[in-house]
């Protein structure tokens, strides 16, 4: 079993006295329903009704949504489904297949003697525009596939080792030796593979790198086969299109999505609707330019001008030839150039997607990156919380952090950060992190 955060939160929603119906929500295969179920053993009864896999479960909605009638309803279905008040999990799984089942939550909710949570794929949830959702009775949850915390966690990196980095991420000092060195290698089998749970599990189980790769491209040719299935049909193929251009996006100079790399001279007329939609089934995110690196981000936030990313990075090398991952792992030269043409040119591309792969997770929604009018400064990315801004330089190598230097200039930033491979180290304002630190911001 591959821990999940997500659990714990489970667990907050049901101990709340007066908790309403659940919807958890994201991309697919991220492992929302396994996730539940594992959450549904704390309960002495768990009913799971699949509406893909079982669509005659949609009439049980069809007459009356008052509970009593529903729960009669999915008893002559399922004879072995036990209601026990206070006691039972009830589990709609891919809700958005059955739009009545919806509209039920708000009339569970009213009820509340039966615990119930839905899931849905952000897929689905956008292709359904019939939908009604049962605004007010209900609580939202969005889950991610593993963030950098759980693969620890996968690969057997105990707590105790994980205080000491946050430690060290706290009190801004060096991590041992040893351990940075091993959570680095980690970070970078990470890189590769990506949170994807079954890839995950894959690699656990097997120690195969070969083995998860084949897993991770079955489902990377399951998102398109997903967008060929639930994208307006006028936009389909452009979408698949524009989803299969980012790694070419990523590992050129300029990291701004350029619609001509989707299509020769295509302009964002043709396609932004696509993008649109891929950002609203989760399964890509924009980082919008801001113009300057002042409160609030959003007023200076220019949208005709981002930067795509994948939601899981894993996804990303899935659309690169296997031999890109072996590079990466076997690059010794941490904080230096690669020698080799093809890791060479993409290593900034790739390592800047791996760290908003950890933004993202973060449950960061606004993210921005920085260019001067110019184009002589440029800071990766650039987000906002209750205690300031925070640049974030991304650095594969050792070079100097000029542009990062200059925003510092800035009476109104506090600090920024340099992340690459290096050890902790601070110079003034700014701070140097391994990347992989960025699972502890918040």
């Amino acid at each position: 079993m591959l821990p999940r955060k997500i659990i714990n939160d489970l667990f907050l929603w049901k101990k709340k006295e007066k908790h309403k119906s659940l919807i958890v929500y994201g991309a697919r295969q991220v492992g929302k329903t396994f996730a539940i179920r594992e959450f549904g053993k704390d309960y002495d009864h768990f009913i799971e009704l699949n509406f893909i896999e079982n669509p005659e479960y949609m009439k049980i909605f069809e007459e009356g949504l008052d509970v009593d009638t529903m729960r009669i309803n999915i008893s002559s279905f399922i004879p072995q489904a036990d209601f026990i008040e206070r006691k039972t999990l009830v589990l709609l799984d891919e809700i958005q297949e059955c739009g009545r089942a919806l509209q039920s939550l708000k009339f569970w909710s009213e009820d509340g003697r039966y615990d119930v949570i839905a899931t849905g794929s952000a897929l689905g949830m956008n292709y359904r525009q019939d939908i009604s959702y049962p605004v007010g009775y209900v609580e939202y949850m969005h889950m991610h596939s593993l963030d950098f915390e759980e693969f620890l966690w996968a690969n057997g990196i105990d707590d105790e080792v994980i205080d000491v980095l946050h430690t060290c991420y706290e009190k801004v000092e060096k991590v041992p030796t040893a351990i940075h060195d091993n959570i680095v290698k980690v970070l970078k089998q990470y890189m590769v593979i990506g949170g994807m749970p079954e890839v995950v599990q894959t690699y656990i189980d097997s120690k195969s790198i070969k083995a998860a790769d084949e897993i991770q491209r079955r489902i990377y040719r399951d998102y398109l086969n997903d967008i060929a299935h639930f994208a307006p049909a006028n936009i389909r193929i452009k979408a698949q299109d524009c989803y299969k251009s980012i790694p070419i996006q990523l590992t050129k100079d300029n990291h701004k999505f350029q619609y001509g790399v989707v299509e020769k001279k295509a302009t964002a007329t043709k396609y932004e609707t696509s993008i649109e939609w891929l950002n609203a089934a989760f399964i890509t995110k924009p980082v919008f330019l801001t113009k300057r690196v002042e409160f609030p981000l959003k007023a200076y936030a220019d949208e005709t001008n981002f930067r795509l990313y994948m939601t899981d990075i894993g996804m990303l090398f899935a659309g690169f030839d296997f031999s890109l991952k072996q590079l990466v792992l076997e690059d010794n030269l941490l904080e230096e150039k690669s020698l080799n043409i093809m890791l060479g040119t993409a290593k900034g591309g790739l390592y800047e997607a791996l760290a908003a792969d950890m933004l993202i997770k973060s449950g960061r929604q606004d993210i921005y990156f920085y260019k001067n009018v110019k184009n002589t400064a440029e800071i990766e990315f650039v987000v906002e919380n209750e205690k300031g801004l925070l640049p974030i330089e991304i650095k594969a190598g050792r070079k100097k952090a000029n542009s990062l230097d200059g925003i510092l200039q800035q009476d109104s930033i506090e600090k920024g950060y340099k992340l690459s491979l290096q050890n902790v180290g601070r110079v003034g304002k700014k701070v140097t992190m391994p990347l992989y630190m960025l699972m502890f911001y918040i």
